[in-house]
Parts: C-alpha cells; structure tokens; sequence
C-alpha cells in the first residue's frame, strides 16, 4: 500500500516537472534594444543581408572557374579489353608462285589477341583571349558584390531606423490616447450624474459618449499599426515571432536638431554614394563587353601531353602501335568569320554608349537630389516643430476645455471639438516626425554616412 502511495507521489512530482518545464518553453523571450543595438542585431541577423554576403562568395567562386579553365587540367584513366578468343590472320608472302595458277602463295599466321589492360594520363591547357577577359570581368564582379552588400546594409538600418522610430511615436501616440480617452470617461460619467439629478439633458451625455467611442476607435487603430511595425521589426532583426521587443531609447532624444543641422552641412561627394560606385562599375564592365567581343579575333592556344602504358594478361604481345608518350601543340587563328565578330564588336559598343549616356544623366540626377533632399529635409524639420508645438497647444486647450466642461461652463460641442481637434493633431505630429525621419534617412543614404 504505502509503495503504491510513493509511486503515485512519484508521478505527480514527474507530470508536474513536465508541465513546468513546458510552461517555461513556453514563455516568449524578450529583449531590450537601443536604437544603436537594433541596427547591429541587423546586420548580424539579417536574411536579406546574409543573401547579399553569399553572393560576394558566389561572385568569387565562379571567377575562380574562370581562372581554372585556363589553368593545366589532368586526368587519368584505365581501359580493359578482352576479344573473346578473337585470331588476327597475317598473310606473309613466300616468294613462290603456285605451278598451276602461278598465283603469289602465303604463309597464314593466325595470332589469338590476348586480354590487356591500357593506363594513361592526360594533362591539357588551354589558353585564349576570351578567358583572360572573362577572368577581368570575374574581377569587377566581385567589386559590385561587394558594393551590393554595403548598399544592403545601408538599407537594412535605414529601414530599422524607421520602424524603430515609428515605434517609439505610435507608443507616444497610444499613451496619449490612452489619457484623453481616460479624462473624456470621466466627463462622461459626471455628465451622467447631472442628468440623474436632471441638470443636463441625455443628449449631452450621448454626445460625450460618442467621443469616447471615437478615441477607444483610434486607440485600436494606433495599438493595431503598432503590432505591424514591431513585426516588421522582428523581421528586419531576424527575430522570432513570439519575441517581444522593448525599445529603451527615447523619441525625443532621436529627433533632435543638431543631427539634422549636420546633415545638411556635409558636403556631397559623389564618389561616396554606393549607386554612383555601382554606375562606374557598370561602366567599366560594358566596356570590357567590347573587349570580350573582341577577342574573337586572336589565336588560340592549346597544349597537352598524354602517357599509356599497355599491360597483356596471358599469351604473347601483339603490335603495339600506342607510343607511351604524346606532346601537342596547337594554334587555331581565325581566318574569316562573315562580319560576324565586327558586328558583335560593334553592338558592344553601343552598349557601352547607352551605359555611358545613363552614368552621365544619373550624375547629374544624384547631384540634383542632393539639393533637393537637403531642402526636404530643412522643411520637414520646421514642420515637425510646428506639429510638436500644435500637439502641446491642443492638448492644453483640450484639458482646459474638460476643466470648464466639468464646472458647466463649457458645452460638450467645445469638448467634442477640443478632444477632435487633439487627435487630429496627434496624427499630424506622427506625419511630421516620420517625414523629419524618411527626409534624413534618404539624406543620409545619398551622403553614405
């Protein structure tokens, strides 16, 4: 009985463990991020990123073919044979002519081919003028892999920056929400009271009933786009779902000035813009195109060397006719290919042309949007002010007017309009912080800093 009783106890302790330890699998982990740290957990973490990196070694690994296709190649090999019993018939003339046809007579040997086993190894080179641009080429491949990747990562913590940011200003916008709609509650619980007491009609309380509907409306609006961006931020951080993120720097010290001011500062070099980088690669990779078309004019090289050594398994030797060692040397030259290379030389270069003509146009672009985006970004800055002073200023006016609502000098139009007017205002404030933040973004992707 009492081994019973313990083994019981035993079981319950086990399941209970179990559900403990599940309990605990369970619990979503969370992480406390910096601005400056969630940048860094996407550059570690990044899928888009990682791809970018992958193609650097992709680029490197088929320049490597390149260079190898004109590197020395060898190869061995064995070949048996067996004729199954197979006779050669060699006819030796005698010298003798046969008395009555005074036909030429022969001798008939008759030698069986016996089993042999053949081992050889060849080496090849080859070399032409097509390989070694195709490896120049290979070249500039890698360098736009490279470049690829550092744009990729601009735009990883670019794109951080602004979900981060966007964040920070939803919270900022829930938790005012969250406060107006607490102070609009309890007018219109006082609202209710006066009309128990039959000092204000039900109208006036349904009105203020509808406001609070309004806010708890634009509350799950704002709480609902900010479950998409700290989704959209687990994604950029290559983060789990159930991960919950807590963002520890504070808005206000993100947003201010004298970064902007820096920004619109620094001078533009051209050189430093990773699109500018790309465009003269590109560049320089059409012109090697004309190169490479051209080299169907030159000669080709070709070397080899090839070693066999035969092996008889039983009976004698036949003829061997195979010398052991073989060394090669070719040179093919074309002659006359019908205007075809012309052609394809001539079609390269108006590649080049077309590409030349876009690195031109793209210069002067990036150079008018250089002035441009600095002018986006002062007049964001102004209107952020702007919108920052107009949510303090209506926010003052909407407690003030809920003062007067609550001692019955103020009607619940003025605190409809009051809390209308707040909310609108904190929709603009966030419009105006995010174009602050896209403005500088954009302007520091085209500074690359």
């Amino acid at each position: 009985m009492n081994l019973g009783k313990k083994v019981k106890n035993v079981s319950l302790m086990l399941t209970a463990a179990f559900v403990s330890i599940g309990m605990y699998a369970q619990t979503p982990q969370k992480i406390s991020l910096t601005l400056q740290q969630a940048k860094s957990t996407a550059l570690d973490y990044n899928r888009t990123l990682q791809n970018a990196s992958l193609d650097i070694r992709k680029a490197q690994a088929q320049r490597w073919q390149t260079i190898a296709s004109m590197l020395p190649n060898v190869s061995a090999g064995y070949d048996y044979q067996n004729t199954m019993g197979f006779k050669v018939a060699f006819n030796i003339p005698t010298g003798q002519k046969d008395p009555v046809t005074n036909e030429e007579i022969y001798q008939t040997i008759e030698r069986e081919s016996p089993p042999q086993g053949t081992f050889n190894i060849t080496a090849g080179l080859q070399i032409s003028g097509k390989q070694i641009v195709g490896a120049l080429i290979q070249n500039l491949a890698v360098e736009m892999a490279d470049i690829t990747k550092k744009q990729t990562a601009q735009t990883v913590t670019s794109t951080t920056t602004q979900l981060y940011m966007s964040a920070l200003a939803n919270q900022q916008i829930v938790n005012l929400l969250d406060s107006s709609k607490t102070n609009v509650e309890k007018m219109h619980q006082s609202t209710l009271e006066a009309v128990r007491v039959g000092t204000l009609e039900q109208t006036e309380a349904d009105k203020i009933e509808v406001q609070v509907m309004k806010i708890a409306s634009s509350i799950n609006s704002a709480n609902q786009s900010l479950e998409i961006l700290y989704n959209s931020l687990k994604l950029q951080l290559g983060l789990d779902a159930d991960t919950e993120i807590e963002l520890t720097d504070d808005l206000d010290n993100l947003t201010n000035a004298e970064a902007a001011f820096e920004l619109l500062y620094t001078e533009f070099d051209i050189n430093e813009n990773y699109n500018y980088q790309l465009l003269k690669q590109n560049l320089k990779l059409s012109k090697k195109q004309i190169t490479l078309a051209a080299m169907d004019y030159t000669p080709s090289l070709t070397v080899g060397y090839r070693f066999a050594n035969i092996q008889y398994f039983g009976g004698e030797p036949m003829m061997n006719m195979t010398p052991p060692n073989v060394f090669s040397v070719g040179v093919s030259m074309p002659l006359f290919t019908s205007g075809r290379t012309l052609k394809a030389v001539t079609e390269k270069k108006i590649d080049y042309q077309k590409t030349l003509n876009t690195f031109d146009d793209t210069e002067k672009q990036l150079k008018i949007q250089d002035k441009q985006l600095r002018y986006n970004l002062n007049s964001a800055y102004e209107n952020f002010q702007i919108q920052k002073k107009n949510i303090d200023v209506t926010n003052r006016v909407f407690n003030k007017v809920s003062e007067k609502f609550h001692y019955g000098k103020a009607s619940s139009l003025e605190v409809t309009q009051a809390s209308t007017d707040f909310i609108s205002a904190q929709n603009s404030y966030i419009q105006s912080l995010m174009d602050m933040v896209n403005a500088q973004i954009a302007l520091r992707n085209l500074l690359n800093k």
